[in-house]
């Protein structure tokens, strides 16, 4: 490759490199397994002969879903023999991404935990449809299979979640509401205060990766939820300090204990109540947390 066709592939690369990480990202979960991703995607593609691509969007985003996929049948051993309950390393996103529904949601916690339930190859056609708008031509070269077969897999991903996660439109700024009101209980330990923000049905997951403090399996409940945080914040040595951020297109906590990150809490609102919590404490997930620049996606 001449150092033109070399100017141009690191151009390409560069104007789409949100969008593949984002697509690396949804498949996987894993933010530092979709750097990696891009890396490879990077190498193969600066020996492509781009004279003889039609779509450079479309080849760039084939070589980054196949890629994933063969990384996150690998990635099925590492969470088998996960300690505990296993969550998404969440990202810092723009003010931006959360005024995108679509991509909000597609990036969201819960979603991204809905789609640990699929199979490799439907999580792959279902980000790929759902979240990008990619053909269904396009996506039957990425994953290996005919249209026909693409579409049939699309719906079943979508009744898959959508029967585990009905779509409800929450406003942000609703969502802000109702996270300030958890922020102010978790703060103060005020159970009353997070009963009254908890809906009856709330379901805290939490993941200290086998490193930090978390209940090994998912908690049901307002009430043990409540007690819950109370009892482990109760607990922590030190200045505690809560504070809203943007994590993976949402509103979210960001805690830290000491000045030091410590965890981040996502949630889930429906009807002005929170009935999903997720609780990121596993220092690994939360390295780049308080440092890196909150990311576009696309």
């Amino acid at each position: 490759m001449n150092d033109h066709a070399t100017d141009v592939a690191t151009d390409t690369f560069l104007a789409h490199r949100n969008l593949l990480f984002t697509v690396a990202y949804e498949i996987l979960g894993s933010a530092a397994d979709a750097e990696d991703i891009l890396q490879e995607t990077w190498l193969r593609w600066a020996k492509v002969d781009l004279g003889q691509v039609r779509d450079r969007r479309a080849y760039l985003v084939r070589i980054v879903t196949r890629q994933s996929l063969n990384r996150l049948r690998t990635m099925k051993r590492r969470k088998e023999a996960y300690v505990g309950s296993w969550l998404p390393a969440p990202l810092l996103t723009t003010p931006d991404v959360a005024e995108d529904v679509e991509l909000a949601e597609s990036v969201s916690m819960a979603l991204m935990l809905v789609l640990e339930t699929l199979s490799p190859t439907e999580r792959a056609v279902f980000v790929l449809r759902e979240a990008f708008d990619v053909s269904y031509d396009d996506i039957a070269v990425a994953v290996d299979k005919t249209p026909a077969a693409v579409r049939q897999i699309a719906h079943r991903a979508r009744r898959h979640v959508d029967a585990r996660q009905p779509r409800r439109a929450v406003s942000p700024g609703q969502t802000r509401a109702v996270l300030e009101s958890f922020r102010r209980a978790v703060e103060t330990r005020d159970l009353q205060g997070l009963l009254d923000v908890l809906a009856p049905e709330v379901v805290l997951v939490s993941d200290g990766g086998g490193v930090k403090h978390a209940a090994p399996r998912p908690v049901t409940g307002a009430g043990k939820v409540a007690r819950m945080f109370v009892g482990v914040l109760s607990k922590l040595g030190g200045a505690l300090s809560v504070e809203q951020t943007a994590v993976n297109g949402n509103s979210a906590l960001l805690v830290r204990l000491n000045g030091e990150v410590d965890g981040v809490i996502a949630v889930r609102v429906e009807n002005a109540r929170i009935v999903g919590l997720y609780y990121v404490r596993n220092p690994e997930k939360l390295s780049h947390i308080g440092s890196e620049t909150p990311l576009t996606l696309r």
